[in-house]
């Protein structure tokens, strides 16, 4: 630091005089070698401080712990550090600097800053917790016992640091020192369930399995009503191998409190272990059943059976599970919310519906569950349900991208063509990167404006669907059929039609619609073909399908079996005066 500097520093502090401000520079000359060696520190002997030293340190001292406080460190560690160059045995300055090196995770000069600290003054607890801080963070385990000796001299009382002692001594594996150190703390606390858990972890690492069990064996019999020294027990031999004795210990405990979930849950996993699965299953209805057991702990059981729903059996039990869990917690939303998952699963729409409606009851927050519900209302062609429940769900998630769909879908179904596309249009601009919602987007904003008869809006959010999707199916088909009944762009069309003929064989629809565009192309043989298909497919033989099959014929010289297929198309309900006139006329009729 230059003369210039300390002149910086007296200005900011306006209260260090000129002359301080010399006698510093003159400190400074003969302290350089301290600050060109990294902040080791030299101990300098010599005269003693004035009283114009006293008070510039103690001037420069409270300047540090101002600027600490508005967080310049920066500047803070400057006064810290010429209180040390005037001072080197100011232990406060000394505790403050290292502090800030802390804050900068810099814990080896934190640490030498620390340890010249408590050389200074070892009586103060907070250097002493400050530097075992640094230890442990610098991983010098083998220095942290002398510091809790040091802290355990200076509060006997704080029973933390007792701990902390056994845990540094577990670390170096002096597991015989830690124990005696729990041996002290039981001296000072009595028994406690913490005493117990370390002392485990220590004989287990020892390999005394039976000393651990019979420290458990000893907390049963001196407090025969605390269930979880079973369950500690259990766990123990369940870890060690002993599947027998886990059982037995579960058992005792299960005659102690019969309610207990945890007990049961543990059973459930000594069961399943020994492939008895309907015992486990068991233990898991009535843990299950039992309210004081937490819904997460349930959720997360009913969760591992996910990956193994194609089996039957596991899907009818994480069913039944789910329900019992609707019964032990009626007021929790997240149990009807994975019931009614379950119940889909299971291929139970109407009844999965009911408990997404519960579950939105209880609690409106949860998207997931709503988008649920009103894919559910369009799956059972409720549209008045998907509507009220999609626009319910928008007044509270409205940047939701598919619920705007759905609802979008939803007023299409009810012909309100207008009000779906501005759904539509919401949910195209809210997703950016969901390449099979945008997709279906276009796609259905194609058959909104068709039916408003804006052809050229149409024609471009067609192309723009298949843009995100080549293979959409039916995009492919409708934009398609489209263009056939304008008579418009007639190759693309059957290119389209064809591809979706691939993608789908077997779709009497899309059969027809390839069918169709060949007969405007005059390839009658080819429609011939392809209305068979459709024929063939469509067990229920539409009207549509049966006319166009008229159609064609008539084309291929086969009047009377071309008005045979029209009037079985008037006997399926095409009631429309061309296909009238096509029988009568006995022609085909634009």
């Amino acid at each position: 630091m230059t003369n210039k500097q300390l002149n910086n520093i007296s200005k900011r502090s306006n209260k260090v005089s000129v002359a301080a401000v010399l006698i510093l520079g003159s400190c400074f000359l003969t302290l350089n070698s301290y600050a060109q060696n990294k902040n080791k520190i030299v101990v300098v002997a010599g005269k003693p401080m004035t009283s114009t030293d006293s008070a510039t340190v103690r001037q420069l001292f409270f300047s540090g712990l101002r600027e600490k406080a508005i967080e310049n460190n920066t500047l803070a560690f400057e006064y810290f550090d010429r209180v040390v160059q005037i001072d080197p045995q100011n232990d406060a300055s000394l505790y403050e600097l290292a502090i800030i090196k802390k804050a900068k995770n810099n814990y080896p000069d934190a640490q030498e800053f620390l340890e010249k600290a408590v050389t200074v003054n070892p009586d103060n607890e907070w250097y002493w917790a400050a530097l075992a801080d640094c230890y442990e963070k610098s991983n010098s385990f083998d220095k942290l016992e002398n510091v809790f000796n040091e802290l355990i001299r200076i509060n006997p009382d704080k029973i933390d640091y007792y701990y902390d002692k056994a845990n540094a001594l577990y670390y170096l594996n002096k597991y015989d020192e830690a124990l005696q150190v729990y041996k002290k703390i039981e001296e000072l606390t009595g028994p406690t369930d913490d005493l117990l858990a370390n002392r485990q972890k220590i004989y287990l690492k020892q390999n005394k399995v039976d000393l651990a069990a019979q420290q458990l064996e000893q907390m049963i019999t001196a407090d025969p009503s605390q269930i979880k020294y079973y369950l500690f027990l259990s766990q123990l031999y369940s870890s060690n191998n002993q599947p027998d004795k886990a059982l037995k210990t579960l058992l005792a405990g299960e005659k102690i409190k019969s309610n207990s979930g945890l007990v049961h849950l543990a059973l459930a996993d000594i069961y399943r272990d020994k492939k008895d699965i309907e015992h486990s299953y068991n233990e898991l209805t009535l843990a299950f059943a039992i309210p004081d057991l937490e819904i997460e702990q349930k959720i997360k059981i009913i969760g591992g059976y996910l990956p193994r729903l194609t089996d039957p059996n596991v899907k009818a039990s994480a069913l039944e599970l789910s329900r019992i869990l609707t019964v032990a917690h009626p007021t929790d939303a997240r149990g009807y919310a994975i019931y009614g998952d379950m119940l889909l699963q299971n291929e139970k729409p109407k009844d999965a519906k009911q408990m997404y409606q519960k579950s939105v009851a209880l609690n409106s927050q949860v998207y997931d569950v709503q988008e649920q519900l009103v894919r559910l209302d369009l799956g059972e062609n409720d549209i008045a349900g998907a509507i009220k429940d999609g626009e319910s769900s928008l007044s509270l998630f409205p940047n939701q991208a598919w619920m705007n769909y759905l609802v979008g879908v939803a007023w299409m179904q009810k012909k309100d063509y207008k009000k779906a596309v501005d759904y539509l249009k919401n949910a195209s601009s809210l997703e950016l990167q969901d390449k099979d919602l945008l997709s279906q987007c276009f796609s259905a904003l194609g058959d909104c404006y068709h039916d408003l008869k804006d052809m050229k809006s149409s024609d471009e959010a067609y192309d723009k669907a298949l843009t995100y999707n080549a293979d959409n199916a039916f995009t492919l088909n409708n934009f398609a059929y489209y263009l056939s009944l304008r008579g418009e762009q007639l190759d693309k069309a059957a290119k389209m039609s064809k591809r979706s003929t691939e993608l789908q064989p077997g779709n009497a629809s899309f059969e027809d619609t390839y069918a169709w565009i060949l007969f405007r192309q005059k390839d009658y043989a080819g429609a011939k073909t392809w209305i068979e298909k459709a024929l063939t497919d469509d067990k229920d033989k539409s009207a549509t399908k049966l006319e166009h099959y008229g159609d064609i014929l008539f084309y291929l010289g086969k009047a009377d079996d071309a008005v045979e297929n029209w009037k079985k198309a008037k006997d399926k309900g095409d009631v429309s005066p061309v296909l009238e006139r096509k029988i009568n006329e006995k022609k085909y009729i634009e």
